[in-house]
């Protein structure tokens, strides 16, 4: 057995000895690709999302060095159709691009070197296996091994595109990473004779402008449509609730934490990496945003396209925006619309996909946190310090009582950017009224409609566990009264359902004339 010719099963023995969540049937999809023109498969899906666990089960499913009946007999694969026929009966290259990166990096060898440090690393391990096979290429070693064995290879590579997007200024490394996939994948006289399978994850889809030609023979599956491997994308619904009951832990909660990766197929995926942290600390949560998964969600939201900063401040709220996700370049360098900074960001996993409908949205409380973290930044630009000062001194405003600075806040918040274009309805006032007060986000608990005993609050702030905060309770009325406003909440009682709550509520009543173009606001305590 070799570290990447070969390496057996030891890998996902390890991950079995731990929590294991069945993912085997995903061996079955790759099953039906071995042999025929489908063969090559590519995953792209954000960081964190089981793609090295995949590698590492495929390794141990198809190595022909071990024997894992033991491993995989129990397992949903195991009553899949060409269960017996596929297991370890091919030889396999296995290859993580970011572990010759990290070698790259300590031994400063430059990245124009990576290809010929991987083929000589496969070459070498070939030559220690069967050094009978070994010719003065890779290629002519590989297909001679094939011949003398009568074992074909698969070829397992994660984190693919990681060269590519390490040297985004150095074409020439580039070029020759990309001839090296080529020989291996887009050979007339060696893949066909030598290639049985291969399945490769990324992070990105393969660009579409021909310059990653090399493997435009793969079939992607995409973070935007994972088709058949949606449900191997994360945890589904079902899952989670087993390991919730197992450890004992709130479902629900599970839910609002690591929940909104929605596809039609399967329904809700959970990120696995954050779900399983939960359960083995007994702890919701952010996980996943300490990991470099998030390193630079702030240098993409403060790009400045126009709308980009609004359509975020959006997005935090709460909102679904529509996203054209056609023209995003597959890359991190080329943007040229608000929408290809959104599209990167769905396959980041900062923002869920929903393809019925076009849009995208926050998926869960853990992303959240990591956009939260935008309005208390000291790297935003200054269009959104200024919005964010604003909205910290209304809400200030606001506990203090003063209805006069909130009405005068409100009008100038009406009169920027990020109003809506027609301002003619109590859905443009309350979306008006909800950015106004987006630094409540940050301070306060939950940002929400909620059900009183006779109708909706129109927007309700509850304050974070052991804040001195008040909570507030804010009615909304187009062509009426701010006093026919704060009248309406004693009426329906929309304080009562703030029951749980025992601190002081603040209750505010907004008005909005059409004919006289301007605010008032009334403000009391309950």
């Amino acid at each position: 057995m070799g570290t990447y010719l070969n390496p057996g099963n030891k890998g996902f023995q390890e991950i079995l000895q731990s929590e294991y969540v069945d993912k085997t049937g995903l061996i079955a999809l790759v099953n039906r690709t071995v042999g025929t023109m489908e063969k090559l498969t590519c995953i792209s899906r954000p960081r964190r999302f089981g793609k090295s666990y995949a590698a590492k089960m495929l390794c141990a499913y198809y190595d022909c060095s071990c024997d894992s009946h033991v491993l995989f007999d129990d397992k949903e694969i195991a009553r899949k159709p060409g269960y017996q026929e596929h297991l370890n009966q091919y030889h396999i290259i296995n290859i993580d691009v970011t572990s010759f990166l990290s070698q790259a990096q300590r031994k400063g060898v430059p990245l124009k070197d990576v290809p010929n440090m991987i083929a000589d690393a496969v070459q070498a391990e070939l030559g220690e296996l069967y050094p009978e096979c070994v010719r003065d290429t890779l290629m002519d070693s590989l297909i001679r091994c094939v011949d003398r064995t009568g074992r074909r290879f698969v070829f397992i590579i994660d984190e693919w595109d990681a060269l590519i997007r390490e040297a985004k200024e150095d074409s020439a490394a580039q070029k020759r990473y990309l001839n090296l996939l080529r020989e291996w994948f887009k050979n007339n006289n060696f893949t066909p004779q030598v290639v049985a399978a291969a399945y490769m994850t990324g992070i990105l889809p393969i660009k579409k402008d021909g310059s990653q030609s090399a493997i435009s023979d793969f079939i992607e599956y995409p973070i935007l449509d994972p088709d058949g491997f949606a449900e191997f994308t994360g945890f589904t619904e079902r899952e989670v609730r087993r390991l919730c009951e197992k450890y004992g832990m709130n479902f629900e909660d599970a839910r609002k934490w690591y929940d909104g990766y929605d596809f039609p197929e399967v329904g809700a995926i959970y990120n696995p990496y954050s779900v399983m942290l939960a359960m083995r600390k007994k702890r919701f949560d952010s996980y996943w945003q300490k990991t470099s998964a998030a390193e630079s969600l702030m240098t993409y939201i403060n790009m400045d396209f126009e709308g980009l900063q609004e359509t975020v401040s959006r997005l935090i709220f709460g909102e679904e925006i529509e996203v054209d996700t056609e023209c995003f370049e597959n890359d991190f360098e080329t943007f040229g619309s608000r929408d290809d900074v959104l599209t990167l960001l769905i396959h980041l996993g900062y923002l869920t996909w929903h393809r019925e409908d076009g849009t995208a949205r926050i998926p869960n409380e853990e992303v959240r946190c990591e956009f939260r973290k935008i309005l208390k930044g000291r790297n935003v630009n200054r269009k959104w310090m200024e919005l964010i000062g604003r909205s910290q001194k209304l809400l200030e405003d606001t506990i203090a009582g003063n209805a006069e600075a909130v009405a005068k806040a409100i009008e100038e918040i009406r009169s920027t950017q990020y109003a809506p274009t027609f301002y003619n309805d109590e859905q443009a006032l309350r979306y008006v009224i909800k950015f106004a007060y987006i630094a409540a986000i940050d301070q306060y608990l939950k940002v929400e409609e909620l059900p009183s005993g006779k109708g909706i609050a129109d927007v309700v702030y509850l304050p974070k566990p052991k804040s001195l905060l008040p909570a507030l309770v804010v009615e909304l009325k187009w062509n009426k009264s701010s006093e026919g406003a704060i009248g309406q909440i004693k009426g329906r009682n929309y304080p009562a359902v703030l029951k749980d709550y025992s601190g002081e509520i603040v209750i505010v009543g907004i008005n909005y004339d059409a004919k006289e173009k301007e605010h008032s606001c009334l403000i009391e305590r309950a």
